[in-house]
């Protein structure tokens, strides 16, 4: 294993770090620093919430935050100018052009960033997410004489807002993307064929040393779910399966872990149907939090839909931890997510908005120890095959930032996942 040292100095680029729902960001940092990768971290925005992992105190790499506050053109052309001093005139001719049409705290940001790109010796920056971090490093990145990287998880190409031509742009011009996904990969190298060779599925990865797997046999009959309020969780069509389920007369209970937008809502719904004592939101836990969730219950359920808005999820990280830990979990056949569970082997799959086809598959879990057992054991085979979080994360350095070859020399070829 090369020395860090021997490793050229990487940037991540983030637009909030660190962010309670984004577990997947720290497991990654985490597996690059035990394999040697000197980081840097940098924060487009400071954290709004107050409450973060334990995982984060044994991050080794400084967090810097970029100036955040809207910018006063005087500002902006301030340290335009500086950045004319420090590369020439080109270079601040050359921001101009790049910067069109960009938001002009991106472009502040962008400044500073390049700025500490130089100052710490930053030989790469990779960006999480195909919208303002990716703006950011793009152009931080022209600016210093750098190369940059992205990983474009599913918000940032499904949703409505995404303007397909920015997207292009980004997954053009970066020296390599990586999802989380084949749906996404297939997708994405549609959208950008000029850059598809530089386009790879590198799956989010669990660090498995901490995700002890545990039969599921004699467990109680309880239903966890876990994940933000929002819409393309499904919570909604759970508690719809829930109602069914308490109407045939089974008796049920099923936890809900998160917090969002959607609660009162939510809230609304389990009242309408009768069913407080039988369906729970117990609001935001801890990592530990909530891997004990997960292993107290007999079945995790993922309802996973696209939302109105064309937000959906990528591969849920929460369905990984469930398949390590040996909780059988029954999901939807929604973009990744058969590359994780395949039905009757690794778990059960139903087709979203199907509350009716939901409840059949909570009942047969719940009903089946041995269909349990089994499913848990193979699914625990597929995360160690596909998911352990320092393979993948060897395998996205030796795509885009190979260890031994700076990568400041020309975009190199690189082979297809």
């Amino acid at each position: 294993m090369p020395s860090p040292s021997d490793r050229p100095r990487v940037g991540y680029v983030l637009k909030v770090y660190p962010r309670f729902s984004e577990t997947f960001v720290v497991n990654e940092i985490l597996a690059h620093e035990r394999a040697g990768q000197d980081l840097r971290i940098f924060s487009l925005r400071p954290p709004t919430g107050g409450r973060f992992h334990p995982d984060l105190g044994e991050v080794r790499a400084p967090v810097a935050y970029l100036p955040a506050q809207s910018v006063k053109a005087a500002d902006l052309w301030a340290a335009v100018r500086a950045e004319a001093c420090a590369r020439g005139p080109q270079a601040a001719a050359g921001l101009v052009a790049d910067a069109d049409a960009v938001d002009p705290r991106d472009v502040h940001q962008a400044l500073a960033l390049a700025r500490a790109v130089r100052d710490e010796g930053i030989a790469h920056l990779h960006a999480h997410f195909a919208t303002t971090a990716a703006t950011v490093a793009r152009l931080a990145a022209r600016l210093a004489g750098v190369t940059w990287s992205l990983t474009a998880h599913a918000k940032d190409i499904f949703h409505h807002e995404v303007e397909d031509g920015t997207l292009r742009r980004a997954l053009s011009d970066a020296v390599g993307t990586v999802t989380v996904s084949d749906f996404n990969h297939r997708h994405l190298r549609a959208l950008a064929p000029e850059a598809a060779q530089r386009i790879h599925r590198v799956y989010n990865g669990l660090p498995l040393g901490r995700f002890p797997y545990t039969q599921p046999a004699g467990r109680p009959s309880t239903v966890v779910a876990v994940g933000r309020l929002v819409e393309k969780k499904g919570f909604a069509d759970l508690i719809e399966a829930c109602a069914l389920l308490a109407a045939s007369g089974r008796s049920l209970r099923c936890r809900i872990v998160g917090e969002g937008p959607l609660e009162a809502d939510l809230r609304r719904r389990i009242a309408d149907h009768g069913l407080d004592g039988h369906v729970e939101l117990v609001g935001p836990r801890t990592q530990q939090e909530v891997r004990e969730e997960v292993l107290s219950a007999a079945v995790l359920a993922a309802p996973c839909v696209i939302g109105s808005d064309g937000n959906r999820d990528g591969l849920p990280t929460v369905l990984l931890e469930a398949m390590a830990l040996g909780t059988p979990c029954v999901s939807t056949d929604v973009t990744g997510i058969p590359e994780a569970i395949c039905h009757g082997d690794t778990g059960l799959l139903v087709a979203q908005h199907a509350p009716a086809e939901l409840a059949r598959a909570l009942a047969r879990m719940l009903d089946d120890e041995p269909l349990r057992v089994a499913l848990a054991g193979a699914a625990r085979k597929l995360v160690e095959q596909r998911f352990d979080g320092d393979v993948n994360a060897a395998r996205l350095r030796e795509l885009l930032w190979p260890a031994g070859r700076s990568p400041m020399l020309a975009r190199p070829s690189l082979e297809a996942a």
